[in-house]
This record gives C-alpha cells, structure tokens and sequence, in this order.
C-alpha cells in the first residue's frame, strides 16, 4: 500500500512544498518581527520623526504601542508552539 499511496500522492508534491515554503516564509517574517534590531530601528525612526518634528508626540506613542502590541503577539504566538 505504501507504494501505491506514493505513485497517488505524486500530484500533490507541489502543493505540499508550497504549502512548507509558505510556513517557512512565516517562521522567518515572525522572527524578523521579533528581532530586537527590528524593534529598535523602528522606535529609534519614530523618535528621530518625532525630533524632525514630522510627527506628533501621540503619533510617536501610537509607533511605541503597535511595536509592543507586535512583540507581544509574536511572544505569545512561541509560547504556543
């Protein structure tokens, strides 16, 4: 039976690789997110707007929340698996 399930299972190669590569897409995007030289360039470009005065300081704290809102999805997404 292995060897028939295998010759019927041919057709769904790409779909599976595709499906692994997506997965594999994810676990690298999730980890860039994460990254703690990410997370500092991100507020440290909020700052910097904020000194050229582009930005407001609530528009500053709006950057602050969603990056912490971002990490905090991010960890809690680890501790599930």
């Amino acid at each position: 039976m292995g060897l028939l399930s295998g010759i019927l299972g041919l057709p769904l190669l790409p779909v599976r690789g595709v499906i692994q590569l997506g997965e594999l897409i994810q676990r690298r995007v999730n980890e860039e997110l994460a990254a703690p030289a990410s997370i500092r360039r991100e507020l440290e470009a909020a700052e910097e707007k904020r000194a050229a005065g582009e930005i407001t300081a609530e528009e500053e704290a709006e950057v602050q929340q969603q990056v912490l809102r971002r990490l905090d999805v991010t960890e809690t997404d680890e501790k599930e698996r």
